[in-house]
């Protein structure tokens, strides 16, 4: 077999494309050769730019469902399901790869074999292939039925096309639908309907070119009136298809063979968009899509390969001589060409508007712009954000250029259109090209194609981008020359007491306006904020908010709250000083309590504000607005500003509950700190407070609220704790001091605690068997270091013998530790006044005892 197939030799340039999501996508341009590799043939294309790399590699099938479309195109589907298509520049490279294919396929056919995919049922209908009888309307019903049954297999489908095609099958269907017509067969009629769309849902793609040809196009499309389904109702396709006047050569077009092109190309969008839009399914669907984009690329390919045409077409606009209805022509053909271009690939693309702007289509879009007519300004506006679109930093440069040669730019053109038109679509077109002009960033896709976030992130976003500097340059000229021309009408709100008469078109402008400095609020952080200040556009803003118009309230709101989203000194400090919260207060008062939008976004802007803690505002709102603010109810979300306000300044509601609570009473027995507030001492603590001592902490904290009389289990009385050693403090006491007399003064506040505390006359009999000596460790450590005296060994030697002394120590130890945290609490820097504490009786003992080690110290 491998000898018998010629193999195309000669290395044929073609473009590869691959369906994705019923759009091609064009994997790369490369040269296509057919081999026969292990008895295998195969289509290889190698890249034109790295010839090592393989854009295509493909075994022929018999199943894959080759075709040839038009002179330079060969589409299939893969053995995975991947519809692929190969674009050859030249028809001769298409016929040599399609015979081979072909070749390869007639021989896999022949030969059979274990890769035979084809069942026997079907090389039946090889060897017995459909035969249809020759059209009349007696015998449609037959042609009818024997068109379903073989549209029941794919073997079937594929012998049925053969045979449309071999005997030109669709040219003799045409004439009976005159004849039906004349007759008022409508039963022949609904047949002839129903052959039609069998014949599109083959999805073969020579019957659907055969189908849009000139010769055959209006028969079709006269039989596809009459439907099956509403028998009482008639199209009137044919009447628009004849339409000669919608075909508009603004330049002459030579090459027949791009003419007919273009003329199959509006008649497929057409059948499409209109005629077969309840019929197509997802397969032919797809077909016709392929269609319209390969002849689209081959009439933009013509376009951009004739230098003459381009230099013609572009100076109809610049001739002054030529009359105004070929210039708007001239306008509506380069729509077109970009409404096609938006299909394309980004490399055809971009070397099409290039060629363009090359031409002159900066003058074009300024014309289109500035015209009377309303549909003329939209056809510019559309070139104008085709071309943003694809590139918003080739359209600043050639704008900077213009504005270098001092000429008027085009951002000022846009900046007129937007402020004097009355159409709603080409003012929101117009406003959206300004902000994508005015975008820093350089390349083709903005933040807005990515989709946004939150406005601090794109705030910091922004502010860490390295903009260009001709894009710099570019939106400094802007505001320096046309920012204050864009919001004068914003500024001209100022002169006006009313906001009741508001038309339309104002509203519009309006809500584009606030949105344009929405976005330069986001993206130009030190300009938006000068040009603000300057201006005074915040004060304008609020204005809005007072007029009927709902949606431009919100408009207005949110602005407001945009600028305190970036949480920016700067904004707040705005909007404080001009107190452009009270408008929004008033909204509030006038929807509540109704749960609408415009309610909804105030409450939201308040909740935001106490989310985030915003302390200034905070202050503002309630210092001004208590009142109001105390009158809103329904929600809780002002009480808590009025409550975070309180906190702020040292007010709580429920400060009686708290550790330091706020006393009402006039005299209350008990410990007071500063005067009106007071401690409620260890039983007032909660269980998270609880929890976090430790169990000694708690158990110490008994002994120390026990009765002075009251034995501990050891024997030893809580009074003789405190006159214990203390390790870690007594250290240091030891060094300054250096001997046991200076221990003596610690007994002198046991009278004053025996004297306080009750009347009862405590024995000091568990005073005296506790040696008054420094820890074991810190006396060796004292005889290493400073060899003192043989009396300060003894003693702690005494020391050693004594058990109890000990635990006594460490107990008391514990207490201390306790002690001197609570009078952590007692003498806070905070306190409002500087009155003392006035202790409980259980621990004055133990803190006096603290004050008077520290004295020593």
């Amino acid at each position: 077999m491998a000898s018998v197939v010629p193999r195309p030799h000669e290395k044929k340039r073609v473009k590869v494309y691959e369906l994705r999501n019923n759009d091609w996508f064009d994997r790369g341009t490369g040269f296509c050769t057919g081999q026969l590799v292990n008895d295998e043939s195969r289509i290889y294309v190698e890249s034109e730019d790295q010839p090592n790399r393989i854009l295509l590699e493909t075994k022929i099938s018999k199943d894959d469902g080759y075709q040839k479309q038009q002179d330079t195109l060969i589409v299939w589907t893969e053995s995975n399901g991947t519809d692929m298509a190969l674009s050859f520049q030249e028809a001769e490279g298409c016929a040599a790869i399609w015979d081979f294919v072909s070749q390869v396929q007639q021989q896999l056919l022949a030969l059979g074999g274990p890769d035979d995919a084809l069942s026997d049922d079907a090389m039946d209908n090889f060897a017995n292939p459909v035969m249809l009888p020759h059209p009349e309307l007696g015998n449609l019903a037959e042609i009818d039925q024997m068109m379903r049954v073989a549209s029941s297999s794919p073997a079937g489908r594929d012998s049925l096309s053969k045979f449309i095609l071999s005997e030109d099958y669709i040219r003799k269907l045409v004439p009976l639908v005159s004849i039906a017509e004349d007759l008022e067969a409508l039963q022949e009629l609904h047949r002839l309907s129903n052959i039609m769309k069998m014949l599109i849902l083959l999805n073969d793609t020579p019957i659907i070119e055969h189908m849009v040809d000139d010769g055959a196009v209006l028969g079709v499309v006269g039989a596809l009136e009459y439907d099956q389904d509403f028998p009482n109702h008639k199209a009137n396709h044919r009447q628009y298809l004849k339409d000669r006047s919608r075909f508009k050569e603004v330049v002459p077009i030579n090459d027949p063979k791009v003419k007919k092109k273009i003329h199959s190309t509006w008649r497929l969008q057409y059948l499409k968009d209109v005629v077969l839009a309840r019929l197509l399914d997802d397969p032919t669907f797809s077909v016709l899509n392929s269609l319209i984009f390969f002849n689209q690329v081959d009439i933009v390919s013509h376009l951009q390969q004739s230098p003459d045409f381009l230099k013609e077409l572009f100076g109809i606009i610049d001739s002054p001589d030529t009359e105004i209805r070929k210039k708007k022509d001239a306008v509506c053909f380069i729509q077109q060409c970009c409404a096609i271009a938006k299909n394309l690939q980004a490399p055809p693309r971009g070397t099409l508007y290039t060629n363009f702007i090359q031409n002159g289509l900066l003058n074009v879009i300024t014309f289109a712009l500035l015209h009377t007519e309303a549909s003329i300004r939209v056809a510019g506006t559309d070139i104008l954000v085709a071309m943003i679109d694809h590139d918003p930093a080739m359209m600043r440069a050639y704008i900077f250029k213009a504005i270098n040669e001092k000429k008027t730019p085009l951002t000022d053109t846009l900046i007129e259109l937007l402020l004097i038109e009355n159409d709603l679509g080409v003012k929101a077109q117009a406003a959206d090209a300004i902000k994508v002009l005015l975008d820093p960033q350089t390349g083709p896709q903005t933040h807005e194609a990515v989709g946004r976030t939150s406005t601090d992130f794109l705030s910091k976003l922004r502010g860490n981008t390295q903009a260009n500097p001709q894009t710099e340059s570019f939106i400094q000229n802007f505001y320096d020359m046309s920012a204050a021309k864009l919001f004068q009408p914003l500024k001209d709100l100022e002169k006006r007491e009313s906001l009741q008469n508001l038309s339309f078109q104002e509203v519009s402008l309006f809500s584009h306006l606030v949105e344009i400095l929405m976005f330069l609020i986001r993206q130009h952080l030190f300009r938006s904020k000068f040009f603000i200040t300057t201006e005074g556009l915040a004060a304008r803003i609020a204005q809005l908010l007072s007029c009927p118009q709902k949606h431009l309230k919100l408009t207005a709101l949110k602005f407001f709250r945009t600028c305190i989203g970036l949480q920016d000194e700067f904004y707040n400090r705005q909007i404080l000083q001009s107190c452009l919260f009270e408008p929004i207060l008033n909204i509030v008062y006038e929807t509540m309590p109704r749960d609408n939008l415009l309610n909804s976004a105030c409450l939201e802007l308040f909740e935001f504000i106490k989310r985030e803690n915003i302390k200034p505002i905070i202050t503002h709102v309630v210092e001004h607005y208590r009142g109001k603010l105390q009158d809103i109810t329904y929600v809780d979300t002002f009480q808590n500003l009025i409550l975070r306000y309180d906190q702020m300044n040292g007010y709580s509601a429920d400060m009686e509950n708290t550790l330091f609570g706020q006393e009402d009473g006039s005299n209350t027995p008990g410990m007071k700190v500063n005067g009106n507030q007071r401690w409620q001492g260890v039983k007032e603590m909660d269980a998270t407070e609880e929890e976090y001592f430790n169990t000694s902490d708690d158990e110490d904290e008994l002994s120390a609220r026990a009765k002075p009389g009251t034995p501990m289990t050891n024997g030893a009385s809580p009074l003789v704790k405190p006159l214990v050693d203390y390790p870690d403090d007594d250290d240091e006491l030891m060094d300054t001091k250096g001997g046991l007399p200076d221990r003596k003064p610690l007994t002198a506040p046991d009278d004053e605690v025996r004297s306080a505390s009750s009347d009862k006359t405590l024995s000091p009999k568990p005073l005296t068997p506790i040696p008054q000596t420094p820890p074991e460790r810190l006396s060796e450590k004292r005889r290493r270091e400073e060899d003192e005296e043989d009396e300060l060994g003894k003693l702690s030697h005494i020391k050693r013998r004594s058990p109890s002394v000990s635990s006594l120590g460490s107990t008391t130890t514990t207490l201390s530790n306790t002690l001197r945290r609570k009078k952590s609490f007692t003498s806070s820097k905070d306190s409002p006044t500087g009155k003392k504490i006035a202790i409980s009786l259980s621990v004055k003992s133990p803190i006096d005892t603290e004050r008077a080690r520290d004295d020593g110290r």
